[in-house]
């Protein structure tokens, strides 16, 4: 979550997640900066985002068979299988399904641990209660395990499974304190405004068509993470999310497989 949608460093993430484990996890510099260029990204653009990537531990440089490339680092490989799970396979609540609640407290003394509690709570989709008491669907449990266990806090935290949530008034408007729908709902818009014209159906294994998967899953990659999935009575009237979603999979339906088949051809040339 550390680059912008759309800028060279996020693009390039969104290569290698999407194609450097399918090509045997290593892939020759020479096709990672030609699949770039697909995507209109300069050579030496790639080049500079390769060694911010290598310095943050995504990929690794490896030699094979006397060719210059890259393999992912064993942390950014759990990491992307993990963003497999939640890109291509959004998920929603129905009304009766349980929610999760996580409660902790932490002195002042450990503010940065704090701080990085709450920071990751949000980016997985977490809703803040109160500072020290925030809310989730239930399926997002495991992943707030995994942070507890990596900040080394899970006998620091209670984790509750729970019904529907009763409160004074409509859940719908006590949730929109809870998380920022409004910030979510305009990624939405915006992506659905970048690729609602583009066409569906019997596309080509070209450039064009990989360009074209590649911003999708870019722009994308970050909404089901915001989005927890609430139910659709908690949710304002003109909620964009369905149509988000489902421009999402069809895009991907027509394009995944033929994008494919490019980096194929790009990457056996290597």
């Amino acid at each position: 979550m550390d680059s912008r949608p759309g800028s060279t460093t996020s693009i390039l993430r969104t290569v290698i997640g999407l194609y450097l484990r399918e090509a045997g996890g290593w892939m020759a510099s020479t096709a990672l900066v030609e699949l770039m260029q697909a995507v209109e990204i300069p050579a030496t653009l790639t080049r500079t985002a390769l060694t911010r990537l290598r310095k943050k531990g995504v990929v690794v440089a490896a030699v094979r068979g006397g060719t210059a490339g890259y393999e992912l680092d064993s942390r950014a490989g759990r990491m992307l299988e993990r963003g497999d799970r939640r890109i291509h396979n959004p998920r929603s609540m129905d009304a009766q399904d349980p929610w999760c609640l996580i409660s902790f407290s932490l002195p002042e003394s450990e503010r940065e641990r704090r701080h990085q509690l709450r920071r990751q709570l949000h980016w997985i989709g977490c809703g803040m209660v109160s500072p020290g008491l925030w809310v989730a669907p239930d399926y997002l449990r495991r992943e707030v395990e995994e942070i507890l266990e990596s900040l080394s806090l899970g006998g620091r935290a209670v984790l509750f499974t729970t019904s529907r949530p009763h409160v004074v008034g409509e859940l719908r408007d006590v949730v929109a304190g809870w998380w920022d729908l409004d910030a979510v709902a305009a990624l939405y818009r915006d992506f659905i405004k970048f690729h609602e014209h583009i066409p569906t159906g019997e596309v080509g294994a070209n450039p064009h068509t990989f360009a074209a998967y590649v911003n999708l899953i870019d722009r994308w990659r970050m909404i089901p993470y915001l989005d927890p999935g609430l139910p659709t009575d908690c949710l304002p009237s003109d909620w964009p999310g369905g149509q988000g979603v489902a421009i999402f999979q069809q895009i991907s339906e027509s394009h995944a497989l033929a994008s494919k088949t490019f980096v194929n051809s790009v990457v056996g040339s290597r």
